[in-house]
Protein backbone atom coordinates (compact mmCIF):
# COMPACT_ATOMS: atom_id res chain seq x y z
CA UNK A 1 0.00 0.00 0.00
CA UNK A 2 2.91 2.44 0.41
CA UNK A 3 5.16 3.19 -2.50
CA UNK A 4 8.68 3.15 -0.90
CA UNK A 5 10.23 4.68 -4.07
CA UNK A 6 8.52 7.74 -3.47
CA UNK A 7 8.22 7.19 0.71
CA UNK A 8 12.22 7.68 -0.17
CA UNK A 9 12.23 11.15 -0.45
CA UNK A 10 11.00 12.14 2.30
CA UNK A 11 12.38 14.43 5.54
CA UNK A 12 13.44 11.46 8.29
CA UNK A 13 10.73 12.62 10.63
CA UNK A 14 8.00 11.82 8.54
CA UNK A 15 9.04 8.95 7.23
CA UNK A 16 9.99 7.60 10.62
CA UNK A 17 6.53 8.54 11.41
CA UNK A 18 5.28 6.73 8.27
CA UNK A 19 6.87 3.50 8.70
CA UNK A 20 5.57 3.43 12.66
CA UNK A 21 2.00 3.79 11.08
CA UNK A 22 2.58 1.11 8.66
CA UNK A 23 3.97 -1.29 11.01
CA UNK A 24 1.37 -0.84 13.74
CA UNK A 25 -0.99 -3.99 14.17
CA UNK A 26 -4.35 -1.56 12.83
CA UNK A 27 -2.70 -0.40 9.96
CA UNK A 28 -5.58 -2.18 7.36
CA UNK A 29 -8.40 -0.75 9.29
CA UNK A 30 -6.20 3.24 9.65
CA UNK A 31 -5.89 2.62 6.02
CA UNK A 32 -9.90 2.08 5.79
CA UNK A 33 -11.00 5.22 7.64
CA UNK A 34 -8.82 7.31 5.81
CA UNK A 35 -10.10 6.71 2.69
CA UNK A 36 -13.30 6.65 3.82
CA UNK A 37 -12.71 10.67 4.33
CA UNK A 38 -11.55 11.03 0.77
CA UNK A 39 -8.30 11.22 2.48
CA UNK A 40 -9.32 14.71 4.38
CA UNK A 41 -5.95 16.48 5.30
CA UNK A 42 -7.30 17.53 9.24
CA UNK A 43 -10.25 15.03 10.18
CA UNK A 44 -11.71 14.93 13.40
CA UNK A 45 -11.09 12.39 15.76
CA UNK A 46 -13.87 11.42 18.32
CA UNK A 47 -14.16 8.59 20.93
CA UNK A 48 -17.41 6.98 21.90
CA UNK A 49 -19.80 4.34 20.69
CA UNK A 50 -22.78 4.03 19.40
CA UNK A 51 -25.60 0.84 20.56
CA UNK A 52 -28.65 -0.27 18.28
CA UNK A 53 -31.41 -1.34 20.55
CA UNK A 54 -34.70 -2.97 19.96
CA UNK A 55 -36.89 -1.36 22.77
CA UNK A 56 -39.73 -3.74 22.57
CA UNK A 57 -37.79 -6.64 23.76
CA UNK A 58 -34.90 -4.94 25.08
CA UNK A 59 -31.97 -6.80 22.72
CA UNK A 60 -28.90 -5.37 21.63
CA UNK A 61 -28.96 -5.39 17.88
CA UNK A 62 -25.84 -3.89 16.94
CA UNK A 63 -22.92 -2.35 19.15
CA UNK A 64 -19.77 -0.37 18.39
CA UNK A 65 -16.99 1.33 20.27
CA UNK A 66 -13.85 3.06 18.75
CA UNK A 67 -11.52 1.54 21.47
CA UNK A 68 -11.04 -1.13 18.95
CA UNK A 69 -10.16 1.36 16.33
CA UNK A 70 -6.59 2.58 15.96
CA UNK A 71 -5.59 4.98 18.19
CA UNK A 72 -8.43 3.99 19.99
CA UNK A 73 -10.25 6.93 18.07
CA UNK A 74 -12.70 7.24 15.05
CA UNK A 75 -11.68 9.85 12.04
CA UNK A 76 -14.66 11.74 10.58
CA UNK A 77 -13.89 14.13 7.51
CA UNK A 78 -14.01 17.67 8.55
CA UNK A 79 -16.30 18.94 5.71
CA UNK A 80 -14.40 22.33 5.08
CA UNK A 81 -15.35 23.87 1.91
CA UNK A 82 -11.89 25.55 0.94
CA UNK A 83 -9.70 23.68 -1.32
CA UNK A 84 -6.80 25.49 0.38
CA UNK A 85 -7.64 23.93 3.58
CA UNK A 86 -8.79 20.44 2.73
CA UNK A 87 -8.78 19.55 -1.16
CA UNK A 88 -11.03 16.10 -0.13
CA UNK A 89 -13.85 17.82 1.65
CA UNK A 90 -13.83 20.53 -0.75
CA UNK A 91 -14.15 18.22 -3.94
CA UNK A 92 -17.24 16.70 -2.04
CA UNK A 93 -18.43 20.61 -1.26
CA UNK A 94 -17.80 21.83 -4.94
CA UNK A 95 -19.66 18.58 -6.22
CA UNK A 96 -22.63 19.19 -4.18
CA UNK A 97 -22.80 23.13 -5.14
CA UNK A 98 -22.96 21.87 -8.67
CA UNK A 99 -25.50 19.57 -7.90
CA UNK A 100 -27.71 22.49 -6.54
CA UNK A 101 -26.82 24.38 -9.23
CA UNK A 102 -27.67 22.47 -11.77
CA UNK A 103 -30.77 21.28 -10.23
CA UNK A 104 -32.24 24.95 -10.64
CA UNK A 105 -30.95 24.84 -14.66
CA UNK A 106 -32.21 21.77 -15.63
CA UNK A 107 -34.45 20.37 -13.29
CA UNK A 108 -34.25 17.12 -11.42
CA UNK A 109 -37.65 16.00 -9.86
CA UNK A 110 -36.03 14.12 -7.32
CA UNK A 111 -34.59 17.65 -5.92
CA UNK A 112 -37.43 19.55 -5.88
CA UNK A 113 -37.27 20.81 -9.25
CA UNK A 114 -39.43 19.94 -12.25
CA UNK A 115 -37.80 19.73 -15.60
CA UNK A 116 -40.03 22.18 -16.99
CA UNK A 117 -37.03 24.43 -15.55
CA UNK A 118 -35.46 24.83 -18.68
CA UNK A 119 -38.33 26.82 -19.87
CA UNK A 120 -37.98 29.86 -17.31
CA UNK A 121 -36.09 32.80 -18.17
CA UNK A 122 -32.56 32.87 -16.66
CA UNK A 123 -29.78 33.95 -16.82
CA UNK A 124 -25.68 34.50 -15.40
CA UNK A 125 -24.83 37.40 -13.95
CA UNK A 126 -21.64 39.23 -12.96
CA UNK A 127 -21.36 42.27 -10.54
CA UNK A 128 -18.53 43.59 -10.20
CA UNK A 129 -16.94 46.53 -7.78
CA UNK A 130 -15.81 49.82 -9.24
CA UNK A 131 -12.55 51.25 -9.80
CA UNK A 132 -10.31 52.12 -6.82
CA UNK A 133 -7.64 53.56 -8.83
CA UNK A 134 -5.42 52.10 -12.05
CA UNK A 135 -4.49 48.58 -12.44
CA UNK A 136 -2.38 46.62 -14.77
CA UNK A 137 -4.40 44.45 -17.00
CA UNK A 138 -4.93 42.94 -20.44
CA UNK A 139 -7.55 45.59 -22.27
CA UNK A 140 -7.99 43.20 -25.17
CA UNK A 141 -5.29 42.93 -27.74
CA UNK A 142 -3.54 46.65 -26.33
CA UNK A 143 -0.78 47.41 -24.21
CA UNK A 144 -1.44 47.52 -20.73
CA UNK A 145 -1.43 51.32 -19.53
CA UNK A 146 1.85 51.08 -18.26
CA UNK A 147 3.13 50.34 -21.84
CA UNK A 148 3.79 46.68 -21.51
CA UNK A 149 1.84 43.68 -22.80
CA UNK A 150 1.46 41.49 -19.62
CA UNK A 151 1.10 38.21 -19.77
CA UNK A 152 -1.80 36.37 -19.06
CA UNK A 153 -0.17 34.33 -15.57
CA UNK A 154 2.10 38.19 -15.33
CA UNK A 155 2.40 38.41 -11.27
CA UNK A 156 2.02 42.35 -11.87
CA UNK A 157 -1.76 41.82 -13.00
CA UNK A 158 -4.50 43.38 -11.06
CA UNK A 159 -1.68 45.40 -8.81
CA UNK A 160 -2.26 49.61 -8.91
CA UNK A 161 -0.15 51.58 -11.53
CA UNK A 162 0.47 53.54 -8.67
CA UNK A 163 0.57 52.05 -5.16
CA UNK A 164 0.93 55.66 -2.98
CA UNK A 165 -3.16 56.63 -4.90
CA UNK A 166 -5.06 53.99 -4.59
CA UNK A 167 -7.57 53.60 -2.54
CA UNK A 168 -6.76 51.47 -0.19
CA UNK A 169 -9.35 52.24 2.40
CA UNK A 170 -12.37 52.37 -0.31
CA UNK A 171 -11.49 49.23 -1.70
CA UNK A 172 -11.75 47.14 1.59
CA UNK A 173 -14.72 49.08 2.75
CA UNK A 174 -16.74 48.09 -0.40
CA UNK A 175 -15.43 44.30 0.05
CA UNK A 176 -16.82 44.42 3.90
CA UNK A 177 -19.70 45.70 2.59
CA UNK A 178 -20.37 43.56 -0.63
CA UNK A 179 -23.35 41.59 1.28
CA UNK A 180 -24.94 44.43 1.66
CA UNK A 181 -24.52 45.34 -1.56
CA UNK A 182 -26.11 42.26 -2.68
CA UNK A 183 -28.92 42.38 -0.73
CA UNK A 184 -29.79 45.81 -1.47
CA UNK A 185 -29.72 44.56 -5.55
CA UNK A 186 -32.09 41.43 -4.39
CA UNK A 187 -34.44 44.28 -3.40
CA UNK A 188 -34.53 46.62 -6.63
CA UNK A 189 -34.56 43.68 -8.95
CA UNK A 190 -37.82 43.06 -7.58
CA UNK A 191 -38.94 46.36 -7.61
CA UNK A 192 -37.61 47.12 -11.25
CA UNK A 193 -39.59 43.86 -12.47
CA UNK A 194 -42.45 44.84 -11.17
CA UNK A 195 -41.99 48.97 -12.70
CA UNK A 196 -41.10 47.06 -16.23
CA UNK A 197 -44.45 44.97 -16.45
CA UNK A 198 -46.39 48.11 -14.93
CA UNK A 199 -47.71 46.43 -11.68
CA UNK A 200 -47.37 46.72 -8.00
CA UNK A 201 -45.33 44.83 -6.39
CA UNK A 202 -47.31 43.05 -4.58
CA UNK A 203 -49.34 41.78 -7.52
CA UNK A 204 -45.74 41.00 -8.32
CA UNK A 205 -45.52 37.94 -5.49
CA UNK A 206 -49.10 36.85 -6.94
CA UNK A 207 -47.70 36.54 -10.57
CA UNK A 208 -43.94 35.85 -9.88
CA UNK A 209 -41.00 34.76 -8.33
CA UNK A 210 -37.65 35.86 -8.38
CA UNK A 211 -35.13 32.70 -7.74
CA UNK A 212 -31.13 32.89 -7.71
CA UNK A 213 -27.92 30.91 -6.30
CA UNK A 214 -25.01 33.61 -6.15
CA UNK A 215 -21.14 32.73 -5.94
CA UNK A 216 -18.29 35.40 -4.66
CA UNK A 217 -14.98 35.53 -6.34
CA UNK A 218 -11.93 37.40 -5.91
CA UNK A 219 -10.67 39.40 -8.76
CA UNK A 220 -6.86 39.82 -9.29
CA UNK A 221 -7.28 43.25 -8.12
CA UNK A 222 -8.69 41.83 -4.54
CA UNK A 223 -11.68 43.10 -4.96
CA UNK A 224 -14.95 40.94 -4.44
CA UNK A 225 -17.44 40.34 -7.73
CA UNK A 226 -20.39 38.26 -7.44
CA UNK A 227 -21.39 35.28 -10.34
CA UNK A 228 -25.46 35.37 -9.80
CA UNK A 229 -27.99 32.46 -11.57
CA UNK A 230 -31.14 34.84 -11.93
CA UNK A 231 -34.62 32.75 -12.75
CA UNK A 232 -38.19 33.75 -13.09
CA UNK A 233 -40.48 31.57 -11.47
CA UNK A 234 -44.51 31.39 -11.30
CA UNK A 235 -45.84 32.83 -7.58
CA UNK A 236 -45.61 29.15 -6.31
CA UNK A 237 -41.86 28.95 -7.47
CA UNK A 238 -39.95 26.25 -9.54
CA UNK A 239 -43.06 24.54 -9.94
CA UNK A 240 -45.48 26.80 -11.69
CA UNK A 241 -44.91 28.48 -15.07
CA UNK A 242 -43.45 32.24 -15.03
CA UNK A 243 -46.29 34.57 -16.40
CA UNK A 244 -46.55 35.32 -20.06
CA UNK A 245 -44.52 38.29 -19.98
CA UNK A 246 -41.66 37.23 -18.17
CA UNK A 247 -38.56 37.02 -20.75
CA UNK A 248 -34.75 37.19 -20.58
CA UNK A 249 -34.74 40.68 -22.19
CA UNK A 250 -36.85 41.61 -19.42
CA UNK A 251 -34.69 39.97 -16.71
CA UNK A 252 -31.90 41.67 -18.86
CA UNK A 253 -33.02 45.36 -18.62
CA UNK A 254 -34.43 44.87 -14.68
CA UNK A 255 -30.94 43.44 -13.52
CA UNK A 256 -28.92 46.34 -15.41
CA UNK A 257 -31.72 49.00 -13.64
CA UNK A 258 -31.39 47.32 -10.73
CA UNK A 259 -27.45 47.80 -10.12
CA UNK A 260 -27.63 51.12 -11.13
CA UNK A 261 -29.85 52.13 -8.02
CA UNK A 262 -28.22 50.50 -5.65
CA UNK A 263 -25.93 52.62 -3.10
CA UNK A 264 -24.57 51.93 0.67
CA UNK A 265 -23.89 55.47 1.97
CA UNK A 266 -20.94 55.30 4.76
CA UNK A 267 -20.77 58.29 7.18
CA UNK A 268 -17.25 59.88 7.94
CA UNK A 269 -15.34 58.11 10.83
CA UNK A 270 -12.37 59.33 12.35
CA UNK A 271 -9.60 60.68 9.75
CA UNK A 272 -11.56 58.70 6.61
CA UNK A 273 -14.58 61.13 4.74
CA UNK A 274 -18.26 59.98 3.69
CA UNK A 275 -18.28 57.60 0.97
CA UNK A 276 -20.93 55.75 -1.18
CA UNK A 277 -20.16 52.44 -2.52
CA UNK A 278 -21.71 51.50 -5.52
CA UNK A 279 -21.95 48.47 -8.00
CA UNK A 280 -18.88 49.00 -10.48
CA UNK A 281 -19.86 49.88 -14.54
CA UNK A 282 -18.82 46.45 -15.64
CA UNK A 283 -21.90 44.41 -15.25
CA UNK A 284 -21.91 41.65 -17.42
CA UNK A 285 -25.79 39.34 -17.90
CA UNK A 286 -25.76 36.83 -20.25
CA UNK A 287 -28.91 34.38 -21.28
CA UNK A 288 -28.10 30.15 -20.35
CA UNK A 289 -28.90 28.08 -22.57
CA UNK A 290 -32.04 27.03 -24.07
CA UNK A 291 -34.80 29.07 -24.82
CA UNK A 292 -32.67 29.52 -28.08
CA UNK A 293 -29.33 30.22 -26.14
CA UNK A 294 -26.98 27.50 -26.38
CA UNK A 295 -23.74 29.11 -25.98
CA UNK A 296 -23.70 29.44 -22.15
CA UNK A 297 -24.80 25.90 -21.21
CA UNK A 298 -26.00 25.15 -17.87
CA UNK A 299 -23.45 22.60 -17.05
CA UNK A 300 -20.85 25.21 -17.62
CA UNK A 301 -22.51 28.03 -15.57
CA UNK A 302 -23.07 25.00 -12.96
CA UNK A 303 -19.23 24.00 -13.09
CA UNK A 304 -17.99 27.67 -12.39
CA UNK A 305 -20.00 28.17 -9.84
CA UNK A 306 -18.96 25.21 -7.85
CA UNK A 307 -15.12 25.94 -8.68
CA UNK A 308 -15.16 28.99 -7.04
CA UNK A 309 -17.28 28.06 -4.25
CA UNK A 310 -14.22 26.32 -2.89
CA UNK A 311 -11.93 29.19 -3.03
CA UNK A 312 -11.52 32.34 -1.09
CA UNK A 313 -8.76 35.25 -1.02
CA UNK A 314 -5.87 33.26 -0.78
CA UNK A 315 -6.28 33.45 -4.55
CA UNK A 316 -5.29 36.52 -4.27
CA UNK A 317 -2.25 35.54 -2.69
CA UNK A 318 -3.38 36.29 0.78
CA UNK A 319 -3.11 34.18 4.06
CA UNK A 320 -5.13 31.55 4.86
CA UNK A 321 -5.84 31.85 8.07
CA UNK A 322 -7.05 35.24 10.43
CA UNK A 323 -3.85 37.82 11.22
CA UNK A 324 -5.74 40.07 13.57
CA UNK A 325 -4.73 39.58 17.61
CA UNK A 326 -7.80 37.62 19.00
CA UNK A 327 -7.11 39.27 22.89
CA UNK A 328 -8.34 42.79 21.52
CA UNK A 329 -10.26 41.51 18.28
CA UNK A 330 -7.48 43.94 16.29
CA UNK A 331 -8.21 46.95 18.22
CA UNK A 332 -4.84 47.07 19.62
CA UNK A 333 -6.05 48.17 22.97
CA UNK A 334 -6.91 46.16 25.92
CA UNK A 335 -10.32 45.45 27.22
CA UNK A 336 -9.65 46.43 30.90
CA UNK A 337 -8.04 48.94 33.15
CA UNK A 338 -5.00 49.09 34.52
CA UNK A 339 -6.20 50.51 37.53
CA UNK A 340 -9.09 52.75 38.23
CA UNK A 341 -9.69 56.23 36.20
CA UNK A 342 -6.55 55.11 33.99
CA UNK A 343 -6.73 55.06 29.94
CA UNK A 344 -7.07 51.58 28.40
CA UNK A 345 -3.63 50.03 27.72
CA UNK A 346 -1.72 48.72 24.89
CA UNK A 347 -3.11 45.12 23.69
CA UNK A 348 -0.80 42.46 25.73
CA UNK A 349 -0.92 40.46 23.35
CA UNK A 350 -0.17 42.20 19.95
CA UNK A 351 2.07 45.20 21.70
CA UNK A 352 -1.06 47.80 20.26
CA UNK A 353 -0.66 46.69 16.76
CA UNK A 354 -3.93 45.04 16.36
CA UNK A 355 -2.72 41.46 14.71
CA UNK A 356 -0.42 38.90 16.09
CA UNK A 357 1.55 38.62 12.82
CA UNK A 358 4.00 41.09 11.77
CA UNK A 359 2.45 41.78 8.22
CA UNK A 360 5.79 43.15 6.91
CA UNK A 361 7.17 39.93 6.89
CA UNK A 362 4.32 38.07 5.99
CA UNK A 363 5.14 36.15 2.83
CA UNK A 364 2.28 37.69 0.32
CA UNK A 365 2.44 40.34 -2.70
CA UNK A 366 2.98 44.19 -1.27
CA UNK A 367 -0.72 44.68 -2.89
CA UNK A 368 -2.37 42.16 -0.62
CA UNK A 369 -0.33 43.68 2.65
CA UNK A 370 -1.50 46.95 2.24
CA UNK A 371 -5.08 45.59 1.67
CA UNK A 372 -4.61 44.03 4.98
CA UNK A 373 -3.29 46.44 6.68
CA UNK A 374 -5.83 49.14 5.71
CA UNK A 375 -8.19 46.41 7.75
CA UNK A 376 -6.08 46.97 10.62
CA UNK A 377 -6.24 50.71 10.14
CA UNK A 378 -9.77 50.81 9.56
CA UNK A 379 -10.84 49.11 12.69
CA UNK A 380 -11.13 51.69 14.72
CA UNK A 381 -13.00 54.12 12.44
CA UNK A 382 -15.34 51.28 12.03
CA UNK A 383 -15.68 48.84 15.21
CA UNK A 384 -18.81 47.09 14.05
CA UNK A 385 -17.24 46.21 11.05
CA UNK A 386 -15.04 43.68 12.52
CA UNK A 387 -12.13 44.67 9.65
CA UNK A 388 -9.58 43.64 11.34
CA UNK A 389 -10.69 40.30 11.69
CA UNK A 390 -11.17 39.48 8.28
CA UNK A 391 -8.36 41.28 7.18
CA UNK A 392 -7.18 38.32 5.63
CA UNK A 393 -10.52 37.92 3.27
CA UNK A 394 -9.26 41.45 2.23
CA UNK A 395 -12.10 42.74 4.50
CA UNK A 396 -15.00 40.50 2.74
CA UNK A 397 -16.84 38.67 5.66
CA UNK A 398 -20.23 37.24 3.92
CA UNK A 399 -20.90 33.87 2.96
CA UNK A 400 -19.28 33.01 -0.50
CA UNK A 401 -22.28 31.05 -2.02
CA UNK A 402 -25.34 31.87 -1.53
CA UNK A 403 -29.41 30.88 -2.60
CA UNK A 404 -32.71 31.89 -2.51
CA UNK A 405 -35.06 29.49 -0.86
CA UNK A 406 -36.69 28.69 -3.68
CA UNK A 407 -34.46 28.00 -6.07
CA UNK A 408 -33.66 24.26 -6.22
CA UNK A 409 -32.68 21.84 -3.02
CA UNK A 410 -30.05 22.93 -0.46
CA UNK A 411 -26.93 21.29 0.28
CA UNK A 412 -28.33 20.23 3.78
CA UNK A 413 -30.99 17.81 2.20
CA UNK A 414 -28.07 16.66 -0.46
CA UNK A 415 -25.95 15.68 2.76
CA UNK A 416 -29.04 13.65 4.28
CA UNK A 417 -29.27 11.91 1.01
CA UNK A 418 -25.72 10.78 1.78
CA UNK A 419 -25.76 10.20 4.84
CA UNK A 420 -28.95 7.82 4.35
CA UNK A 421 -26.66 6.19 1.50
CA UNK A 422 -24.27 5.11 3.99
CA UNK A 423 -26.29 4.24 6.84
CA UNK A 424 -28.39 1.77 4.54
CA UNK A 425 -25.06 0.28 3.58
CA UNK A 426 -24.69 -0.40 6.44
CA UNK A 427 -27.63 -1.91 8.11
CA UNK A 428 -26.88 -4.37 4.67
CA UNK A 429 -23.87 -5.11 6.06
CA UNK A 430 -24.84 -5.90 9.45
CA UNK A 431 -28.70 -7.44 8.36
CA UNK A 432 -30.42 -5.26 9.73
CA UNK A 433 -33.91 -5.03 8.62
CA UNK A 434 -34.49 -1.47 6.04
CA UNK A 435 -36.99 0.73 7.67
CA UNK A 436 -39.30 1.07 4.84
CA UNK A 437 -39.92 -3.05 5.39
CA UNK A 438 -41.36 -2.78 8.66
CA UNK A 439 -42.36 1.12 9.49
CA UNK A 440 -43.91 0.05 12.59
CA UNK A 441 -40.89 -1.01 14.10
CA UNK A 442 -38.64 1.30 16.42
CA UNK A 443 -34.99 1.22 16.64
CA UNK A 444 -33.34 2.61 19.78
CA UNK A 445 -29.81 4.35 18.72
CA UNK A 446 -28.08 4.90 21.88
CA UNK A 447 -24.76 7.48 21.14
CA UNK A 448 -22.09 8.66 22.72
CA UNK A 449 -19.24 10.79 21.17
CA UNK A 450 -16.56 12.79 22.48
CA UNK A 451 -14.02 15.15 20.62
CA UNK A 452 -10.59 13.40 20.71
CA UNK A 453 -8.73 15.73 18.88
CA UNK A 454 -8.00 16.40 14.75
CA UNK A 455 -5.42 16.12 12.16
CA UNK A 456 -2.98 13.57 11.45
CA UNK A 457 0.67 13.19 12.23
CA UNK A 458 3.18 13.38 9.91
CA UNK A 459 3.07 10.06 8.48
CA UNK A 460 -0.79 9.94 8.52
CA UNK A 461 -0.45 13.29 6.38
CA UNK A 462 1.51 11.30 4.22
CA UNK A 463 -1.02 8.51 3.60
CA UNK A 464 -4.21 10.73 3.23
CA UNK A 465 -2.77 12.97 0.44
CA UNK A 466 -1.63 9.66 -1.59
CA UNK A 467 -5.28 8.44 -1.02
CA UNK A 468 -6.41 11.78 -1.52
CA UNK A 469 -4.21 11.45 -5.24
CA UNK A 470 -5.30 8.20 -6.14
CA UNK A 471 -9.34 8.71 -5.80
CA UNK A 472 -8.24 11.52 -7.58
CA UNK A 473 -7.12 9.50 -10.63
CA UNK A 474 -9.76 7.61 -10.67
CA UNK A 475 -11.96 9.87 -10.80
CA UNK A 476 -10.75 11.90 -13.74
CA UNK A 477 -10.37 8.16 -15.36
CA UNK A 478 -13.97 7.35 -14.95
CA UNK A 479 -15.26 10.58 -16.25
CA UNK A 480 -12.86 10.52 -19.52
CA UNK A 481 -14.32 7.08 -20.13
CA UNK A 482 -17.85 8.73 -19.55
CA UNK A 483 -16.97 11.43 -21.86
CA UNK A 484 -15.92 8.70 -24.79
CA UNK A 485 -19.51 6.84 -24.06
CA UNK A 486 -21.42 9.70 -24.28
CA UNK A 487 -18.95 10.86 -27.94
CA UNK A 488 -19.81 7.90 -29.13
CA UNK A 489 -23.31 7.19 -28.58
CA UNK A 490 -23.86 10.95 -29.90
CA UNK A 491 -21.95 9.70 -33.09
CA UNK A 492 -24.39 6.60 -33.28
CA UNK A 493 -27.27 8.78 -33.62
Amino acid sequence: MIDTATAAGLDPATLSDLLRVAGSPGFDRLHEQIRRTGGCTAPIRLSGGTKLVDPATGTLLHAYDTSTEPGGVLRVACGNRRASRCPACAWTYAGDTYHLIRAGLIGDPAKGTPETIRDHPRVFATLTAPSFGPVHNRPGTRACRCGVRHDENAAELGTPLHPDTYDYAGAVLWNNHASELWRYFTIYLRREIAALVGITQVELKEECRVSFGKVAEYQKRGAVHFHAVVRLDGPAGPNTPPPSWASVSLLDDAIRAAARRVAVNLPAAGDFPARTLTWGDQLDVQPIGGLGHEELTEQAVASYVAKYATKAAESTGATDTAVHCRKCGGTGISDRYDRPGSALSRCAGCQGTGTREDLARLPVPDHVRRLMAACITLQASYPTRRLAAWAHMLGFRGHFSTKSRSYSTTLGALRQVRADYRAAQQRAALGLPKPDDHPEATLLVVAHWAYAGNGHTPGESWLAANIRRDLQHNREHAHEIRAQLEAATEEEW
